[in-house]
C-alpha cells in the first residue's frame, strides 16, 4: 500500500511548483532567438547595443519607440533594439536612474542634488531643469558605455553561436 504512486498527484505537483532550471531555460530560449534573429551579427549587435542605450532614460513607452527609431537610422536589427531596452523594467528602474543621477551629477559637477524629504516634491519642482539636465546626462554617458559593452559582448557572442548551430547541422 505504502508503495503505491498517483501520476496525477506527480504531475500536479511539478505544475504547481516549477524546476529549479526554469530560470536558465527562460534565458536559453531568449538567448536562442536572438542568436536565429534575422540579420548579419553586425546587425543584431547594433540592435543589442541601441537598446540598452535607450533603455537608459527615463522615457517611459518612449524608449521602445526610440530605440526603433535609432536602430532604423544605424541600421540594427530593430526586433533586437526594441528587446533590450528591458535592460531598464520596474525592477531595475531605481538602481538605474539613480546611478546615472550621480554619474550625470559627476560628469557636469552640478550643484543640484536630491535627497528625499517630505519637502523633496517642493524641491523637484524648483529645480526641475537642473535634474533634468543631470538626469539626461548621466543616462547618456552611461548608456554609451553600456552600449559599447553590449556590442563588444554580442557580436562575437552571435558570430560564436552561428557557427556552432552551422556545425551542429552540418553533422547531423
Amino acid at each position: 500500500m505504502a508503495d503505491l504512486k498517483f501520476p496525477i498527484a506527480e504531475s500536479a505537483q511539478v505544475a504547481v511548483r516549477p524546476s529549479r532550471n526554469w530560470t536558465s531555460r527562460r534565458l536559453r530560449y531568449f538567448f536562442l532567438r536572438l542568436v536565429r534573429m534575422r540579420g548579419t551579427p553586425a546587425e543584431i549587435a547594433r540592435g543589442v547595443a541601441i537598446g540598452v542605450f535607450a533603455g537608459m532614460y527615463p522615457f517611459f513607452g518612449l524608449q521602445t519607440i526610440l530605440s526603433v527609431a535609432i536602430a532604423t537610422v544605424l541600421r540594427g536589427n530593430r526586433l533586437a533594439a526594441a528587446a533590450s531596452t528591458w535592460i531598464s523594467n520596474p525592477f531595475t528602474y531605481l538602481p538605474i536612474y539613480a546611478f546615472n543621477f550621480q554619474v550625470g551629477h559627476w560628469v557636469l559637477q552640478s550643484d543640484v542634488s536630491f535627497k528625499f524629504t517630505r519637502q523633496s516634491l517642493h524641491r523637484v519642482l524648483q529645480q526641475s531643469t537642473g535634474l533634468a539636465v543631470v538626469m539626461v546626462v548621466g543616462c547618456t554617458v552611461v548608456g554609451g558605455v553600456f552600449a559599447a559593452i553590449a556590442y563588444c559582448l554580442t557580436l562575437p557572442l552571435v558570430r560564436y553561436s552561428r557557427r556552432q548551430l552551422r556545425l551542429g547541422r552540418r553533422r547531423s
